[in-house]
């Protein structure tokens, strides 16, 4: 145990793509935490006198047609962007872990019906069902939030009812079972924390998923509002000047990519330290 922490740390960091997608994210959350101090200006403020100036000294990736500064508007939307990640995945591991848990460990009919219900919800695409939620919900930012978590919860489900299975007929199951220990004792105490790696990988690549489908529920006017900063809001209001001035939906835009990116990158680099198999 003692050299297997370390020997988890040589590979994460030999993982290059673990390494670009930590520095990534690392940025992000720098951003996001300083960003009063990084913004040059006040996002919201409004100056139709400066609207759609192009990139100079003041004002270093233009104006929208509000005169708000594009900027300090992208540098607040990181905040958005990781609060949306954390709530989205935060409830669909909430409701996700335990339904698979319960329905690796104890099967039958329970895990039937379980899992059933869950390939219902998968069946339809991720999208067109947050939209729907969304819909009878009403727009909004947390409900969009909320409408993700949801959508995802059946991921998270079979990924915990994967790792349960491998797991529970393991040798050290089967010997504590042996020695008398409760079936409450052993799912919490032996089974749920050997199979967390695969949840934690997923829960990485899911914010960045999140982060990316909550822009697009932004983008057709279900997500966030008007004139909160939030990167997917920003290129929907900003497209018609798509032809004349693309920089307002392209920096937004490449925020997003970058942060996706950067969490994808992340969790393919957890995946890689956390797996015994991988000897690198």
């Amino acid at each position: 145990m003692d050299s297997l922490i370390p020997d988890r740390i040589r590979r994460f960091v030999r993982s290059r793509s673990a390494v670009w997608g930590g520095l990534l994210i690392s940025i992000l959350l720098a951003v996001a935490l300083f960003a009063p101090v990084l913004a040059p200006h006040n996002p919201l403020d409004q100056s139709f006198p400066r609207q759609l100036q192009p990139p100079s000294a003041g004002f270093w990736l233009g104006t929208d047609e509000f005169g708000r500064d594009i900027l300090s508007r992208i540098i607040f939307g990181a905040r958005i962007a990781l609060g949306i990640g954390a709530l989205a995945v935060g409830i669909a591991v909430a409701f996700g872990v335990p339904l698979g848990l319960v329905a690796g460990y104890f099967g039958g009919r329970l895990d039937t019906s379980i899992m059933r219900t869950m390939d219902v919800v998968l069946s339809f695409p991720s999208l067109l069902l947050a939209i729907v939620i969304v819909t009878v919900l009403g727009s909004g930012l947390i409900n969009a939030q909320l409408a993700i978590g949801i959508v995802s919860i059946p991921i998270y489900a079979r990924v915990m009812r994967a790792s349960v299975l491998s797991i529970r007929e393991q040798d050290y199951v089967t010997a504590s079972r042996a020695l008398g220990e409760s079936g409450t004792g052993i799912l919490f105490r032996r089974i749920l924390p050997n199979a967390l790696t695969p949840l934690i990988v997923q829960a990485t690549l899911g914010i960045g998923g999140a982060i990316l489908e909550v822009a697009a529920l932004s983008f057709v006017g279900l997500g966030a509002e008007p004139p909160l900063a939030e990167w997917g809001s920003m290129i929907a209001a900003d497209r018609k000047f798509v032809t004349t001035v693309p920089t307002l939906v392209l920096f937004p835009g490449f925020a997003i990519t970058l942060t996706v990116l950067g969490f994808n990158l992340l969790g393919d680099g957890i995946r890689d330290a956390l797996d015994p198999r991988l000897n690198r």
